[in-house]
């Protein structure tokens, strides 16, 4: 039976249909990330989405469109948090969904019914720049964070690393928006076909341009970093006796630093002298200084933090490093005394971590290292900021025992390879149950990966690099210039208004 076009108009007029079908489309470019890995069609993904919000037949509509579509977003990108969330998982998508809420009224905007060929050239940059804004809001640590920024899922490709060495994800973000935005005016406004053409070509040549001729890192040496993985084991104990044996089995390979993964200390040092002489000794059979990361009461009373330290053969040596920028609803509750509540409906921090309130630098003998704990890699700045501070190695501690099987492990390790590519830094991602990666200073792999579960100690020979590279240099200049686009814009549309409003009725 065939159905005709004013049929599939009124279905997609109840809000049910158009809520779910909104939901659908903003979940299909989760698929473009680790684990599927589908990069290829984030290009696409926001095609359904972008076509569904432009014929809404009323503003609010296609606000309530880009909503629900943020939430099935939100949710597609972080469903494995369901295990520890559980359904207030839901909850926080539909609230962080609602980022997305003037982006569909702007798609409608400009691409509704009645879309010109000027305007569809307007809808070329600003759509775009709209998109970076809720990316750029959501990027907010207290609403969670920079995970699953739709340019994060091009970190394997080596045109997009690129990229993100001139302008960040952001870069990459803004030219994928582009592409979706020029085709959904080539498949629903066919009289457009000359603007979205040329944006395609613009964004094709703006690539080939920065792969020709954008600078690149130079090579300054190499170090050789040992990461200690200690797999699935049960218990503090157990698994520091595992990281230890896997530690000794490093005498002989002659690394310049052993890595150990989040949590990898379950006891504060300054209370178990006899866990840091343990240390120290295997620092000193190993000939190299060891990075633990301390998850424990403070001996002091003021806590639990997460605190990066370095061990040489005489014990910890250098500052240590707390952790800045804390999981929400993972190792603190956000106003605990009005959502404490979450702690009874999944894996909530029973007791808030305490904060770090500024990133360090440690010096080895071989190198100087930029720490960072876990999600903190999600964070552009974070890394940035680092390789300013003169950090040569970035390297990031993570777990993510509570979510083997799902598609947290690739996911969290894809991000070193965009924060390498950004700043110029090679960068280590070590972890307790995998993914373990390694990543040179253009975002490359070095070495294997160890894979989730797997126990074991890898030794990598990471090439070092020289040099600031452009989004070092110049930050968030993307975003930055999208405001500016979108605060402009929105002054024309209101001048309009004004003199519209002020003009003599016709007599």
């Amino acid at each position: 039976m065939t159905v005709t076009v004013q049929e599939r108009r009124a279905r997609l007029s109840s809000p049910w249909i158009r809520g779910f079908g909104a939901a659908a489309a903003g979940a299909l470019p989760a698929l473009a990330f680790p684990a599927p890995a589908l990069w290829w069609l984030a290009y696409a993904a926001l095609v359904p989405w972008m076509l569904l919000a432009r014929s809404a037949r009323t503003a609010r509509r296609a606000a309530v469109d880009g909503w629900l579509g943020g939430a099935g977003f939100m949710l597609a990108v972080h469903h494995w948090l369901f295990a520890s969330l559980n359904v207030f998982i839901v909850v926080l998508a539909l609230l962080l969904g609602a980022l997305w809420a003037p982006w569909g009224w702007l798609v409608r905007r400009l691409l509704g019914d009645g879309t010109g060929p000027r305007r569809a050239a307007v809808a070329m940059v600003l759509v775009p720049c709209g998109w970076l804004m809720v990316e750029l809001v959501r990027s907010w640590q207290y609403l969670g964070g920079p995970w699953g920024l739709l340019g994060a899922s091009q970190w394997q490709v080596r045109p997009a690393l690129r990229l993100a060495s001139v302008g960040g994800v952001w870069l990459v973000s803004a030219l994928v928006v582009l592409v979706n935005t020029a085709l959904t005016a080539l498949v629903a406004v066919p009289a457009v076909r000359r603007p979205a053409a040329t944006a395609l070509a613009g964004a094709a040549t703006l690539t080939g341009v920065v792969w020709l001729w954008a600078p690149h890192p130079q090579r300054a040496g190499a170090v050789r970093i040992a990461v200690v993985q200690p797999g699935v084991i049960v218990g503090p104990d157990a698994r520091f006796d595992r990281q230890a044996a896997l530690t000794r089995g490093l005498v002989g390979s002659h690394p310049d630093l052993v890595v150990w993964g989040e949590s990898s200390v379950g006891v504060d040092l300054t209370s178990r002298p006899d866990v840091a002489d343990r240390l120290a000794a295997l620092s000193r059979a190993v000939g190299a200084d060891i990075l633990v990361n301390v998850d424990a009461e403070r001996a002091d009373g003021t806590g639990i933090s997460k605190t990066s330290a370095l061990i040489g053969p005489a014990g910890v040596t250098g500052p240590a490093y707390d952790k800045m920028r804390l999981v929400p609803f993972g190792e603190y509750v956000p106003f605990r005394s009005l959502l404490g509540w979450a702690t009874s409906v999944g894996k909530a921090a029973g007791e808030d971590r305490q904060r770090g309130d500024h990133q360090v630098v440690m010096d080895t003998p071989a190198v100087r290292i930029g720490p960072m704990v876990c999600f903190e890699s999600a964070f552009p700045d974070m890394s940035r900021h680092l390789a300013d501070m003169g950090a040569q190695l970035l390297v990031a501690q993570s777990s993510t025992s509570s979510f083997q099987g799902s598609w947290a492990p690739a996911q969290h390790a894809s991000l070193a390879a965009l924060r390498a590519a950004e700043s110029w830094r090679p960068m280590v991602h070590a972890t307790l149950t995998g993914i373990t990666a390694v990543y040179d200073a253009n975002g490359h792999a070095v070495g294997h990966r160890m894979p989730q579960s797997a126990s074991a100690a890898t030794v990598y020979d990471v090439p070092l690099a020289a040099g600031r590279s452009p989004y070092d240099r110049f930050g968030d200049w993307v975003p930055r210039l999208a405001l500016a686009l979108l605060v402009v814009a929105a002054a024309y549309e209101a001048r309009r208004w004004w003199v519209s409003r002020s003009a003599p009725a016709p007599r």
